[in-house]
């Protein structure tokens, strides 16, 4: 039917839900595939974490340049509240982990998913406008038509 051409490497960006990322797991090749942790949602979850201030703010900065080791033995030493539940999502999304501060310098992609939930919410409403009545099967033509014209591919 209709298809895309994926670019290489495919960057996929989401927060920690595994549904975000079994859908990624879908898509292209994993080995062309490169998943990243949304910085912001990353963040949310350090600040969970009940320690200093100065604490926080190296944690942050090891995780802001990739320094995920670094994170993860000042977690083991300082013995945070909350330090074992954060270590354990860092350690399911270890390889989800990149250097933000050169992806961002360097504009290789996204760090935060904040664009596309915006977008997903704005379609979602224009889909359940009030008196509109949309049957299943019409919406793909519309999210197609909405794609190609975001896309530049729509000629208006």
């Amino acid at each position: 039917m209709y298809s895309q051409t994926l670019t290489s490497p495919l960057y996929c960006l989401g927060d920690g839900h595994d549904g975000i990322w079994n859908i990624f797991a879908e898509i292209g090749d994993k080995k062309h595939r490169i998943e990243i942790l949304d910085w912001y949602h990353l963040t949310e979850n350090l600040h969970k974490i009940e320690t200093n201030k100065s604490i926080l703010d190296q944690l942050e900065a090891y995780l802001w340049t990739g320094q995920v080791s670094e994170a993860i033995k000042l977690l083991k030493s300082a013995q945070p509240v909350g330090g074992t539940n954060f270590l354990s999502y860092l350690n399911k999304h270890r390889q989800r982990l990149i250097n933000y501060q050169y992806y961002q310098q360097e504009q290789i992609c996204s760090i935060g998913s904040g664009a596309v939930e915006s977008a997903v919410k704005q379609i979602s409403h224009r889909v359940k406008l009030t008196g509109a009545q949309w049957l299943k099967e019409n919406v793909a033509n519309i999210l197609q038509l909405r794609c190609a014209y975001l896309n530049s591919q729509l000629a208006i």
